[in-house]
């Protein structure tokens, strides 16, 4: 039996290619591997401690909103997977996309303001072909980051080499891509199967709880993700808890850094009042405060990403063992 209220006809949408549509940011505006002054003490204490947790064998996991991408650190977050540094990355639905594009374009992101005048915003084919790795990719089992790195890196993608996605897939390192029933783009599309996006992410979401077993003595870091990153790390750090309890064992003793441009008083390792806005803000009192209360450290950085990034990527350098 079907749905008791009409639905919108797919079918007679106008989807047009990538090459009519303008773009905010190319290939050549990603930003190249350069060493930054380490401005932010914080940096040099989390770049320590992600050392410290890699001589242990703990995880270290960089969750991001889809603006880190835009701010063009692609080379960054890649050398810090290929040294190590980064055992797993999480992002949003956007991510995969920007990735994608990019890898295939050499460009993204389009001006909604702009395109959402003629109702164009986000109908565009090739970005729309991303909807039948999904499905190919819940066929399989297989997860929505591997699905695409995958896609990318085994394909010829004239621009894999700054793909974040296919760096990932290549080095075997979970990049896990979780999602929300049209928040992205591609929901847009006359091929979109929401059943498929849902269990390729869920496959990411159960990849991503594994990862978390053993984040004792490690890192969890989120740049620029006001929801996804600290919900999902909500119920997956839940989850591991509960089948560490199990064990009589402990997941407790770990680091998480925030990186946003949110003002956050010196004292934000409380949590603040319910009557204060920031209240609401879900990296803060989630990430920075209930997660780490029982014998783990939090760190906070403002800044943009094309700051921050760069930042952490120098703090580790500058500490290399001689």
């Amino acid at each position: 039996m079907g749905s008791s209220y009409a639905l919108f006809d797919r079918s007679e949408l106008s989807v047009l290619p990538l090459g009519q549509r303008r773009h905010d940011l190319s290939a050549h505006q990603i930003l190249p591997l350069t060493a930054v002054d380490v401005t932010s003490s914080e940096f040099s204490e989390v770049g320590r401690r992600i050392r410290d947790a890699r001589e242990q064998g703990a995880a270290v996991v960089l969750m991001m909103g889809a603006h880190v991408l835009r701010a063009g650190v692609q080379q960054y977050l890649i050398d810090l997977m290929e040294r190590g540094f980064i055992t797993a990355l999480a992002g949003n639905g956007a991510c995969a996309i920007h990735d994608y594009e990019l890898a295939l374009i050499g460009a993204t992101t389009e001006s909604v303001a702009d395109y959402i005048r003629t109702g164009q915003f986000g109908l565009w084919h090739e970005t729309g072909r991303l909807n039948d790795v999904i499905r190919s990719a819940a066929a399989d089992g297989v997860g929505l980051g591997e699905a695409v790195g995958r896609q990318i890196e085994e394909n010829g993608y004239p621009h894999k080499d700054i793909s974040v996605l296919a760096a990932a897939y290549r080095l075997k390192i979970p990049f896990t891509i979780h999602v929300g029933i049209g928040y992205d783009i591609i929901a847009e599309h006359p091929n979109y199967d929401g059943a498929a996006l849902g269990a390729a992410s869920y496959t990411d979401f159960l990849i991503f709880t594994k990862v978390l077993e053993k984040l004792q003595h490690g890192v969890m870091m989120n740049f620029g993700s006001a929801v996804m990153a600290p919900e999902i790390f909500l119920k997956a750090l839940a989850m591991v808890r509960n089948q560490a309890a199990r064990q009589e064992e402990a997941i407790s003793e770990f680091t998480t850094l925030v990186c946003d441009l949110r003002d956050l008083p010196e004292g934000y390792r409380r949590e603040a009042a319910k009557n204060n806005p920031n209240y609401y803000f879900r990296p803060w009192k989630t990430m920075l405060v209930r997660t780490v209360a029982d014998g783990g450290a939090s760190y906070y950085v403002k800044g943009s990403h094309a700051d921050t990034v760069p930042q952490l990527w120098s703090a580790l350098r500058a500490d290399r063992p001689a």
